[in-house]
């Protein structure tokens, strides 16, 4: 494996060599043409030079040589400047395309390290599901379990014990098993809400914060509230970095278990959200970033703005490759 990965990275260096080859004989052919210009121009300014002294020592001859001033005032008004030629019009920086070409190398760059990360994300992606015992009464949930809707009126069942009864959360099915897992929420259709993980002693019941994602030590979260996307836990926030104008359209959540490693990625542009960490907590406490019970996918339907509807969507998605 580890030889099929060398393979590949040493094709990806291959081609960003011969594109970078490509692009210098490029510009070293604009330089060369450029060189032959300037020996022209420099040719012409050497003519106009020697044209320039003669004219003068023919004025100076006339003038020493008239009795009066008019011979030399027409034979200096014979001069005139020289004006630019096409060749010297042509030898310019053209820093139109110069800028297209910086930006295009950025932009390839760019993509290129978005498209690395989240294929090196997908190597640990978990297919994970909506346990429907532990959703608040409002929240529907699809017959696979991934699809979350949030209803105006509760529906008719028995309470369960492991069910959210005033706060509209709900958990994942099953604990992340695997050692590192990543996984995807959809909140394109949910104008406020939160995301994260949780474990199992999670409060189920009451509006304290004990029952509220990123509220506790028992859970960590992202979280879209009136148009800001912060992160939470233990009742500590700080605002989300890597968001643009707009908010994300999908939520990766990565957690490496065993190193007590949780970060929350945009997953189109696989920009880092928030980390967790048990190395490096500015903010929070490192603690209790040693994940001591399993972690749940977990998932929360906040009130919007006054004025505006209610959220009502969400969707666990499997991530795939663009």
């Amino acid at each position: 494996m580890a030889q099929q990965v060398r393979e590949r990275f040493e094709g990806m260096r291959r081609v960003l060599i011969q594109d970078e080859r490509d692009v210098l004989d490029s510009l070293e052919l604009d330089l060369r043409r450029t060189r032959t210009r300037l020996d022209q121009v420099q040719r012409n300014w050497e003519q106009h030079e020697d044209q320039v002294a003669k004219n003068i020592s023919s004025a100076e001859k006339a003038a020493s040589a008239a009795a009066g001033e008019s011979g030399t005032v027409s034979s200096v008004a014979s001069f005139s400047p020289k004006k630019p030629d096409a060749s010297e019009e042509e030898i310019r920086l053209d820093e139109e395309s110069f800028e297209r070409l910086l930006g295009t190398l950025s932009s390839v760059s760019r993509q290129l390290s978005a498209q690395l990360r989240r294929k090196t994300l997908l190597l640990d992606s978990s297919l994970v599901a909506i346990d429907t015992q532990t959703c608040h009464r409002q929240i529907t949930v699809t017959p696979g379990g991934r699809g979350l809707s949030y209803a105006g009126a509760a529906r008719a069942s028995p309470e369960q014990p492991l069910q959210f009864d005033k706060v509209c959360c709900a958990l994942g099915r099953s604990p992340l098993a695997a050692s590192r897992s990543y996984w995807e929420v959809d909140v394109r259709c949910c104008l406020a809400w939160a995301v994260g993980v949780a474990y199992a002693s999670l409060e189920r019941k009451g509006r304290d914060k004990g029952a509220k994602l990123g509220r506790n030590r028992n859970s960590w979260c992202v979280e879209l509230r009136n148009g800001r996307l912060c992160a939470w836990h233990n009742d500590r926030h700080v605002a989300c970095q890597g968001t643009g104008h707009a908010p994300p359209r999908k939520i990766g959540v990565w957690v490496n278990y065993d190193k007590g490693q949780l970060a929350f990625h945009d997953a189109d542009t696989t920009a880092v959200l928030q980390t967790f960490s048990a190395a490096v907590t500015p903010v929070f406490d490192r603690a209790h970033h040693r994940f001591t019970e399993p972690l749940y996918p977990a998932v929360r339907f906040l009130k919007p703005p006054e004025r505006q509807m209610w959220p009502n969507h969400l969707e666990l998605c499997h991530p795939v490759t663009p």
